[in-house]
């Protein structure tokens, strides 16, 4: 195959796969911590008004979602790509950060969680994921 074709075909699997993993543990999230009382997490609008009710615990899904979805799409990337492996990946963690980035503005969740997010479950998971997909350079 032609190299150039493998490297966008594992950009876009990347990026697909790390969605569906994200989704995934979000959609488990209620199923396994529910949400407060009255809480509906499917709808942006009742989120943002209970954001107040919501304690630690209930970012423990979340944080999860963006990390191994980071991860798990870095990792096929990597996995996938013909050359430059990590880069791939750690695009693949640009990508997904910009997607926390955007819901940090739509969402007011604590400042804490928004640092903690931004700062570990993206580029540390993608450079993870890159690595365990072989984007690491052999010692010589």
């Amino acid at each position: 195959m032609n190299p150039i074709l493998r490297n966008v075909i594992a950009v876009i699997a990347g990026i697909v796969f790390g969605g569906l993993v994200n989704m995934g543990l979000i959609m488990l999230s209620p199923s396994v911590i529910p949400p407060p009382e009255g809480v509906n997490v499917a709808d942006m609008e009742s989120l943002k008004a209970a954001m107040n009710l919501f304690e630690p615990r209930h970012f423990i899904f979340p944080f999860l979602a963006h990390a191994l979805g980071a991860l798990s799409g870095a990792w096929l990337a990597a996995s996938l790509a013909a050359s430059h492996k990590m880069k791939f990946a750690i695009g693949i963690g640009a990508f997904t950060m910009i997607g926390g980035i955007v819901n940090a503005f739509m969402l007011p969740a604590p400042i804490w969680f928004i640092a903690l997010d931004l700062l570990a479950a993206y580029i540390p998971m993608a450079w993870i994921g890159g690595m365990l997909g072989g984007g690491r350079r052999a010692v010589a």
